[in-house]
């Protein structure tokens, strides 16, 4: 090969790969728009509204928001991820402060009350926090460590799982989700699952 073809060769390269990091940009850009206006709108309509509404705040077509957010789950993992990592990070913090039965009493309340930021996210919850988002991932852990952690001290009953844990979640927020006093009726129906699943 000549030089000038050499050369001619490498410019084509270069181009070829700046129009890629020109569409990962754009790409990431995007991005970014569909979780700012997915946090504005599930804020605003639940975690049930229309994702045309999504992509129309941010400005994205619905096709280019499917391509990034295939299912509604992901698309909701993604925009609560950093909560979810808050969660994990606040009960790992207050460790050794609680007993094991307390600490799992604090992180479902924790649980409950991020759920029912979104109103209508209980009903995926499950689904979500198996999406595999950092937030979901440190949420799930977390949770699992503080089941066994309870477990290994005898004070929760060895056949309880980390789901059912979830799907008490889910109830609590779902019956609390429009109540008046929802902090209080949240600590009350936890504590009566938690004397459910206690040994003692």
């Amino acid at each position: 090969m000549l030089y000038g073809d050499i050369l001619h060769l490498a410019r084509r390269m270069g181009h070829i790969l700046a129009d890629e990091i020109s569409l990962r940009a754009d790409a990431l850009r995007n991005r970014e728009r569909i979780l700012a206006a997915a946090e504005d709108v599930f804020l605003e309509k639940g975690a049930g509204v229309s994702l045309d509404d999504v992509a129309k705040r941010a400005g994205v077509g619905i096709g280019t928001l499917y391509r990034r957010f295939p299912t509604r789950e992901d698309l909701l993992a993604a925009a609560f991820s950093a909560r979810f990592l808050v969660l994990a990070e606040s009960s790992l913090a207050r460790d050794a402060e609680l007993d094991p039965l307390d600490a799992i009493r604090a992180y479902l309340e924790e649980l409950v009350r991020h759920t029912n930021v979104y109103r209508g996210l209980a009903a995926s919850l499950g689904t979500v926090l198996e999406t595999g988002t950092p937030g979901c991932l440190a949420t799930t852990a977390e949770g699992t460590r503080l089941l066994k952690q309870a477990q290994a001290a005898r004070v929760v009953r060895d056949d309880i799982t980390f789901n059912d844990i979830v799907c008490i979640a889910v109830a609590i927020s779902l019956a609390t989700e429009k109540a008046s006093s929802q902090q209080a009726q949240i600590a009350h129906l936890v504590d009566v699952f938690i004397d459910g699943i206690g040994t003692g």
